[in-house]
């Protein structure tokens, strides 16, 4: 028996974030805390919202001290935030960050710390019981897709890596696509937050087991990045593909309920530390790992899932003579510069990081096992 989970309610298009005022004026919401960071303030973006959300009637109180690595503490700030202003509700506003942070909060508002215990390789969301506030999202990057998560990655205190929180409950009840809100993104967080989404679709697609919803999704979704992503940073007032990209980046994480696998492994203990982008670590490893994988021992099915994608690329004129030589290219063109070392990672912390990508819980649905030194070798591959 297997249980299958969509998402939330979704609004899309320009002028989403008004019809979200309206549907938390219906809803009777007092008091709103919104979550965001302190980009975003600086910007501007955050104002813009406030007032649109002005609308609904409730008091809005601001907390922007997210960092963009998310940390035990913006939890613990944030929490304390939520009960001192006696908020009924939270909007999260921003990329991945914010969103994580505004999920986690969501449980603790309303259950006991400390936070480790909720952890999800712990059994963790069995203790999330308690009545919780809702969650609304509203995205400004396309990239993680956490506006329609279950879960959460936050970097704890004590053991400074990333760790899940995950339940279905944490799911936002509305996710919100406003693409006129990523239209001030510059080109090198457009690239890295769209190589999260395409690595997202990607991951889940190469993902094994029967799940043939998150594939039909997945596969739509890169068909999105291929197309609109080079359209967004040729035009970053392309609203139609800034819309689109942000439909990719939802689509990539209603598809990865069927798993992720090795890319994300390898790529988590990079921001957790070394703080690089989250998009910026999956492009500067996927092509070393899917490279590991054309070499494998890889069955006809298994070869096959690798060989669509990589007609993909063919279709548009960009193929190359394998996925993995096609996607660096790709991502060359979106303006990424390859080698761990030329972004500041010694190759003397490979020994670290391979125990580190290894304890991490992703790579379990990678297309085929993986070892602790198939994780090192490729993190040399991507010197």
């Amino acid at each position: 028996m297997q249980q299958f989970n969509y998402p939330t309610i979704i609004y899309y298009g320009e002028g989403a974030v008004e019809h979200l005022a309206s549907a938390l004026a219906k809803r009777g919401h007092r008091h709103l805390l919104l979550v965001t960071d302190a980009t975003l303030v600086e910007l501007g973006l955050a104002a813009q919202v406030v007032e649109s959300l002005s609308g609904s009637g409730a008091e809005i109180t601001l907390f922007d001290q997210v960092h963009s690595n998310p940390i035990e503490e913006d939890v613990e700030l944030g929490t304390t935030a939520y009960k001192t202003n006696r908020c009924d509700a939270i909007v999260a506003l921003g990329g991945g960050s914010p969103m994580d942070v505004a999920k986690v909060i969501k449980f603790m508002a309303t259950h006991k710390g400390p936070l480790a215990q909720y952890e999800d390789r712990l059994g963790g969301d069995a203790l999330i019981t308690n009545p919780m506030p809702p969650v609304y999202a509203i995205p400004t990057t396309a990239g993680t897709g956490s506006e329609v998560g279950r879960s959460s990655v936050v970097t704890m205190a004590a053991t400074k890596k990333k760790t899940i929180f995950f339940a279905p409950q944490l799911m936002p009840d509305i996710a919100v696509l406003a693409p006129e809100l990523t239209a001030s993104l510059p080109p090198h967080i457009t690239a890295a937050t769209g190589i999260d989404a395409f690595t997202h679709c990607l991951e889940a697609w190469l993902a094994p087991g029967f799940h043939p919803m998150a594939d039909g999704i997945a596969l739509e979704g890169i068909k999105l990045c291929l197309d609109c992503l080079p359209r967004c940073l040729a035009n970053g007032n392309d609203l139609e593909s800034r819309g689109k990209m942000l439909m990719a980046a939802t689509m990539g994480a209603t598809a990865f309920q069927k798993g992720l696998g090795m890319i994300h492994s390898l790529a988590h203990p990079l921001s957790a530390h070394f703080g690089l982008h989250h998009g910026l670590t999956n492009a500067l490893l996927l092509p070393a790992a899917v490279a590991f994988l054309e070499r494998s021992d890889l069955d006809e099915e298994q070869r096959g899932r690798l060989s669509t994608v990589h007609g993909f690329f063919q279709e548009r004129g960009s193929g190359g003579d394998s996925l993995s030589s096609a996607s660096r290219a790709w991502f060359e063109s979106l303006g990424i510069e390859f080698g761990l070392a030329r972004h500041g990672i010694p190759e003397d912390r490979f020994e670290f990081l391979a125990d580190e990508a290894f304890d991490d819980p992703c790579h379990p649905t990678n297309m085929i096992p993986v070892t602790r030194e198939d994780l090192l070798a490729t993190y040399r591959a991507a010197l």
